[in-house]
């Protein structure tokens, strides 16, 4: 029998602060690349450079037989994950660090949301306030009347729904396949999907493009990494508000390195939204349901 890694929360928690600096690094790598590179470019280039990371398990890939429904529900997960990078990708070009980061953390919200929808979970009125306070704190931060929505802002919208399908069709793979193969497949499927996209609008990129791109894809990588660290080593109620630190961090290196103005809107929105979302997680954890995703889960 396998057996189960020990619990640590301190241990745990650490671990997801190394993931939010990650998966910042990411971020500013994101914005650093700006939009010389168009945004389905940089995502297959993004990808391209990572299936480096595949090198390993080569073997077990080749060796690999699917069923049609196993394949179907690869392509699926790839084709709305492809859409969803997309969209972050051009978010980011439109968008200060801030906004991305508040707004991402819709993705556990609308998961939570689409379980009921497909998975037949039960909407009990606690799910319903903690939606309804998620959905206060987006308005919160987009501020519909007070002031100009971009793009971005409906990007960074279909971005997290997208994610969020992505995260149910993986927790429907995950019963069938190993987690290195669901990976592995993700990063495939949509590497091939970004091709067309890329080709369409190709721009030949430069030295520092690749760079920048290369660290994107470690930046990924290293934080996927951590955080299943931090996951087995707490449970997600533990680990979910340290992701806080993400905004703050977001907030800071916008203002300094990009000369973002701080929007105290967005922190509070991004707190609501954060709130929300650790307090459906805590509700299936009392239940001893695994539907909410964690933080990132779904990202790159």
């Amino acid at each position: 029998m396998p057996t189960q890694t020990p619990q640590n929360p301190l241990v745990g928690m650490a671990w997801m602060v190394v993931t939010g600096l990650c998966f910042v690094g990411m971020t500013a790598f994101v914005k650093l690349l700006g939009s010389r590179i168009p945004a389905g470019e940089a995502a297959f280039l993004r990808y391209l450079i990572g299936l480096v990371f595949l090198i390993p398990m080569w073997r077990d890939l080749a060796a690999m037989r699917l069923t049609r429904r196993q394949w179907g529900l690869a392509a699926g997960r790839g084709a709305v994950h492809t859409l969803g990078v997309v969209l972050w990708f051009y978010a980011m070009t439109r968008l200060p660090m801030a906004e991305v980061t508040a707004m991402n953390y819709m993705t556990p919200v609308y998961v939570s949301l689409l379980a009921v929808v497909f998975l037949g979970e039960r909407l009990a009125i606690r799910r319903i306030l903690a939606m309804l306070a998620a959905l206060i704190g987006v308005l919160i931060i987009l501020r519909p009347g007070f002031r100009t929505l971009d793009g971005g802002h409906f990007a960074m919208l279909g971005t997290a729904l997208f994610f969020s399908v992505s995260y149910l069709l993986a927790k429907i793979q995950s019963g069938e396949l190993p987690a290195s193969m669901v990976v592995a497949l993700l990063s495939i499927t949509v590497s091939v999907g970004l091709a067309p996209m890329a080709v369409m609008d190709w721009v030949a990129p430069n030295l520092w493009d690749l760079v920048l791109l290369a660290g994107i894809a470690c930046f990924a990588t290293a934080g996927h990494f951590t955080m299943t660290k931090a996951f087995a080593s707490a449970p997600v109620t533990v680990t979910q508000p340290i992701t806080f630190l993400q905004l703050i961090w977001s907030v800071g290196i916008g203002a300094v390195f990009f000369h973002e103005a701080i929007d105290y809107w967005v922190i509070l929105g991004g707190i609501v939204i954060l709130s929300a979302a650790t307090f459906i997680a805590w509700r299936e954890s009392v239940l001893n349901r695994k539907i909410m995703p964690p933080m990132n889960a779904a990202k790159f």
